[in-house]
């Protein structure tokens, strides 16, 4: 199991397009295609996960099925923040559309989880000075657990860079000198949504 370190910044459309342009001009290269991607975020009926996340409890975790053009492609992911860093599991599900995505799974430490958020996005890849670099836009939320289904336009988006556990934040800051923030796009949509419990 590899820890990695995670810093995200959260910034306007314009501040996000300067950034990458600056970058660019730096010598930051593209990684893969662009690519959207498509999460439903599982949690407990009374949204255990997002609590520990608003709370920043050690250890927590995000259950989710990520795809992007195909979903019969798509995995079942768990992401682990502990004390030593963060890791994610993942396994390959047979599904062969929407409408067979599981309803249900059970967690140990958190009971029956069920749909809670749908989220969707345009992330771009890039490696810059042996750091992998991600650009979110276009985030939009769907809340499973309204009456009805409505699209959700986050208005901001968000850069991460994504290192092993060893590399420094000095180092990290010195590339990207702009403050980091907390962005959590299943606590953002859950928030923008005005979820209930």
């Amino acid at each position: 199991m590899s820890f990695r370190k995670e810093k995200k910044f959260r910034l306007s459309k314009f501040e996000f397009d300067v950034l990458k342009n600056k970058l660019l001009i730096k010598g930051m290269q593209p990684l893969y295609n662009k690519r959207i991607i498509n999460s439903l975020y599982y949690d407990s009926e009374l949204y255990g996960m997002f609590k520990d996340s608003e709370e920043g409890l050690l250890p927590r975790k995000k259950v989710r099925i990520r795809w992007y053009d195909d979903i019969s492609k798509a995995t079942f992911e768990i992401k682990i923040s502990s004390n030593e860093g963060r890791y994610k599991k993942t396994s390959l599900l047979n599904i062969s559309s929407e409408s067979t995505l599981p309803t249900n799974f059970f967690d140990t430490n958190y009971g029956v989880i069920t749909p809670s958020l749908f989220v969707s996005y345009v992330r771009e890849y890039f490696l810059f000075k042996s750091m992998r670099i991600t650009f979110d836009s276009y985030i939009k939320y769907i809340n499973y657990r309204q009456s009805q289904s409505i699209e959700y336009k986050d208005g901001e988006c968000v850069v991460e860079v994504k290192v092993s556990a060893e590399v420094s934040d000095d180092y990290i800051e010195s590339m990207l000198p702009i403050p980091t923030a907390r962005f959590s796009k299943y606590s953002r949509g859950l928030l923008i949504s005005n979820y209930e419990m």
